[in-house]
């Protein structure tokens, strides 16, 4: 691991903010534990994504433009959701082809935009988290991490670290659970089959513990499982790895 402390701008999520505070928590946890200096800008909102898969460019730009300029001089931004830094990362830039101002602003954001474990593992260096978690867990990979930002074996490789865990894969782990933003609201019917068929597979894992990057992807999954009197909990692996499990599981009690 370098011995650098770069300043790092955390950008919460949404539905960290509102529903699990905790995962913020266990952000910042394991980001000052890697040597990092950690600051929430309170500029931030949402990262835009729900304007722009709804077609929305004009707003999703307005929205965009606050998010740059609240991350400006962090070495990094890091978010806990492989979906919203996939935003950040991947998408942002596009919105400004007219304004070759933003549109420079963007791209270096970009350049220093990052999901969470990708971070740890990648940038950061480290290997091992000092946690316990005794259980079973499978892990689930959700759509935007995974095909837009290539996090696969990271979180894998770090959970390996957690004493008393167990990774025990579920079949297709893969395959979209049917959350997908929006999409799970403009097509309940298809989502409600997709997260039907996640939830079997889960089980089938036999694991006691689901776990995920992305909250939103975690939410839909556990309402489901929960809904099924299925015996499985649901965690955030930023929980995990920082050894913050005390809090009831998602969906369970009050969130955060």
């Amino acid at each position: 691991m370098s011995d650098e402390r770069p300043r790092v701008g955390l950008f919460v999520t949404c539905l960290v903010d509102l529903m699990r505070p905790s995962v913020g928590f266990a952000a910042v946890k394991l980001l000052e534990e890697a040597g990092c200096e950690v600051e929430v800008p309170r500029a931030q909102t949402c990262c835009g994504q729900p304007a722009y898969n709804s077609g929305d460019r004009a707003d999703t730009a307005a929205i965009a433009a606050n998010t740059i300029a609240a991350f400006e001089g962090y070495d990094y931004v890091v978010a806990p959701s492989g979906s919203c830094a996939a935003m950040l990362k991947e998408h942002y830039p596009g919105l400004f082809e007219n304004d070759p101002v933003l549109q420079q602003k963007a791209e270096d954001l970009a350049g220093r935009t990052h999901e969470l474990i990708s971070f740890l593992a990648d940038v950061r260096g480290v290997t091992k988290v000092q946690a316990r978690y005794d259980g079973s867990v499978t892990y689930h990979d959700s759509c935007s991490g995974l095909r837009e930002l290539g996090v696969k074996a990271q979180p894998r490789a770090l959970l390996d670290s957690v004493e008393g865990l167990t990774l025990s894969e579920m079949e297709d782990a893969e395959v979209c659970c049917g959350f997908g933003g929006t999409f799970c609201v403009k097509y309940p019917d298809i989502s409600n089959t997709m997260v039907s068929e996640k939830a079997k597979v889960i089980e089938g894992s036999g694991a006691d513990t689901l776990l995920a990057g992305d909250l939103g992807c975690l939410m839909n999954m556990a309402g489901k499982l929960k809904r099924q009197g299925s015996r499985v909990q649901a965690r955030h692996v930023a929980e995990v790895l920082a050894g913050l499990t005390d809090q009831p599981a998602i969906g369970e009690g009050t969130e955060g």
